[in-house]
C-alpha cells in the first residue's frame, strides 16, 4: 500500500508518498480499507517533531478515518467484512489501509456518505469526553469555547446547543464568527477586538490555547465552573491565581486523547455511538467540513491548517 510517510522533522514539504507493507489485523483488530481522513493538529506537530506516536502505534499521521473493513481479527465481534465505518485512530490514517482496535470503531452514520465521515470520530469523541464526562456541562449552563470555528469547536457549539447549553465563541474573523452563528452559538466573540473574560461567564470553557489563556479563563469561570484544557498553541507554562479559583471553587482540568489506553478510548467511543450519532442521524448536529483534497496532497492540506483559514474540517481522500 502507500501512506504518507515523514522521513525528517520539517515543514508540510516533508510529508512524502511512499510505498510502505500493508498492516494486518491483530487481536481484537480490523483492518479498513481508508476512504478518507482528516488533518488534526496533531498531525502538525507530528510533521515537526514534537509529537510521537504512542508505543505500538501506526508512525504515520492521521487520528481518524473513514472506509470499509476490509480484514477482521480473532475476537472481533460485531463487525464484518465490508462494513463501512468510521475510527478514531492512535496514527496511521493518511493511508490505503490501518488496523484498528475494534472498541474504536463506529458505524458510519445514517445520511452522511462515506468520504464525509472521516470529519467525525476526533472531533466527536474530543468533544464528548471533555465538555460532558470531564466538564459534565448541563442543561441552562454557559459553554465557552475558543477556536469555535475550529473542527472541535464547530462541534462543540453543536453539542453545547443540543443538550440546551447558551453557547459562546471565539474566532478571529467576522466569517469564522458568521460560520459559528449558522451553528447556534449565541455569544460571539472577536478575540482580536475584545477581551473574552469581559464579555462572558462561563461554567464550562473548553480551551485550546493553554499557557496564554490560563489566567483570563479562570477569571471567566463561574462560581463552580469547570476549565478544560486540551491544546497548547498559546504555550506550556502559566500563572495560575489560586486565590481566584479557590474563590470561585473551580477546577482546571487538562486531557488529551491519543495516547490514553484502549479500554478508555473504547469507552469514550461507545458514549459518542450511543449519544451523539442519534443527533447526527437526526440533522441536529453535522460534520462541517471546509474542503476536500487527495491523500497525496497531504502537504498542502497542512499549509491550509497552519495557516488557520479553514473553517470546519480538512479532509484527504486515497481515491
Amino acid at each position: 500500500m502507500y501512506a504518507i510517510t515523514i522521513p525528517e522533522p520539517g515543514g508540510p514539504e516533508v510529508l512524502t508518498w511512499a510505498e510502505v507493507g500493508d498492516p494486518v489485523a491483530g487481536e481484537g483488530e480490523v483492518v479498513v480499507e481508508v476512504a478518507a481522513t482528516a488533518v488534526n493538529r496533531a498531525d502538525l506537530l507530528q510533521r515537526q517533531g514534537f509529537y510521537e506516536p504512542p508505543p505500538g502505534a501506526s508512525p504515520y499521521p492521521g487520528l481518524e478515518c473513514s472506509g470499509r473493513i476490509v480484514e477482521v481479527g480473532s475476537g472481533v465481534a460485531g463487525w464484518r467484512v465490508g462494513d463501512e465505518v468510521c475510527a478514531l485512530l492512535a496514527g496511521g490514517g493518511y493511508a490505503q489501509k490501518v488496523a484498528v482496535p475494534a472498541g474504536q470503531l463506529l458505524p458510519v452514520p445514517k445520511g452522511i456518505d462515506l468520504v464525509t465521515a472521516a470529519a467525525l470520530p476526533e472531533v466527536t469523541a474530543t468533544v464528548w469526553s471533555n465538555v460532558f464526562l470531564t466538564a459534565h456541562l448541563r442543561p441552562g449552563e454557559t459553554l465557552l469555547v475558543h477556536g469555535g470555528s475550529s473542527g472541535i469547536g464547530t462541534m462543540a457549539v453543536q453539542l453545547g446547543k443540543a443538550v440546551g447549553a447558551t453557547v459562546a465563541v471565539t474566532a478571529g474573523s467576522a466569517e469564522k464568527l458568521a460560520a459559528c452563528r449558522e451553528l447556534g452559538a449565541d455569544i460571539l466573540i472577536n478575540y482580536r477586538e475584545q477581551e473574552f473574560e469581559e464579555v462572558v461567564t462561563a461554567d464550562v470553557i473548553l480551551d485550546i490555547m493553554g499557557a496564554k489563556y490560563l489566567g483570563r479563563n479562570v477569571d471567566a469561570l463561574a462560581v463552580n465552573g469547570r476549565l478544560v484544557v486540551i491544546g497548547l498553541q498559546g504555550g506550556l507554562v502559566g500563572e495560575l491565581n489560586l486565590a481566584t479559583l479557590l474563590s470561585k471553587r473551580a477546577a482546571v482540568a487538562a486531557t488529551s486523547l491519543r495516547p490514553r489506553p484502549l479500554d478508555e478510548k473504547a469507552t469514550i467511543v461507545a458514549a459518542v455511538r450511543e449519544h451523539v450519532w442519534p443527533l447526527i442521524e437526526a440533522g441536529t448536529v453535522r460534520p462541517v467540513v471546509d474542503r476536500t483534497l487527495p491523500l497525496r496532497d497531504a502537504a498542502e492540506a497542512h499549509r491550509v491548517v497552519d495557516g488557520s483559514t479553514h473553517i470546519g474540517k480538512v479532509l484527504l481522500t486515497t481515491a
